[in-house]
Parts: C-alpha cells; sequence; structure tokens
C-alpha cells in the first residue's frame, strides 16, 4: 500500500507550511500566530484557499497576514556522465 502523502507528491503536491497571523477576538490589539500545514498544489494553493475560507467564515479571529512556502521533496534526478575513467595500480 503507497503512502497517502508520497502518491500526493507523485502528483504535484508540494509541501507547503503558511504562518498565520490573527488578532485576538478579545483583544484585537495583540496578533496570534498560527502555523498550517499539508500537502497542496503550487501556485493557487487550493486546500490552503479552502482553510483560510473556513477561517473567515467561521472563526472569530480577524486574518492579519498569511505567509506561505513551499517545497518539492520528490525531484527529478540528476544525472551526470563521467567525461572519462582513470586507473590506478
Amino acid at each position: 500500500m503507497v503512502d497517502a502523502s508520497f502518491a500526493a507528491q507523485l502528483e504535484g503536491y508540494s509541501l507547503t507550511t503558511a504562518e498565520i497571523l490573527y488578532r485576538m477576538p478579545d483583544h484585537p490589539v495583540l496578533l496570534q500566530s498560527f502555523v498550517w500545514q499539508d500537502y497542496d498544489l503550487h501556485p493557487r494553493f487550493p486546500k490552503l484557499a479552502k482553510f483560510l475560507d473556513f477561517w473567515s467564515k467561521n472563526l472569530d479571529g480577524q486574518l492579519y497576514r498569511v505567509r506561505v512556502a513551499h517545497q518539492h521533496l520528490i525531484h527529478p534526478s540528476e544525472v551526470r556522465f563521467v567525461g572519462g575513467v582513470l586507473r590506478l595500480h
């Protein structure tokens, strides 16, 4: 059985991390940090957009800033051909 996160990476998903700063509902002057991480598609990030939409509609903390970082964990392998062979005794 194949791991779901590995299969997602083969389909083009990359590890996405979002740092979400939001205003505290009781003290709007204070900011609180929340870190969200999942496999998502770059550059539109549909899972993150769905999460932020849910946040805006259902949670009291008003969004202040969202910073997004993503990294492809599986890259095509790099092949380098050897230009010559040296033999030593």
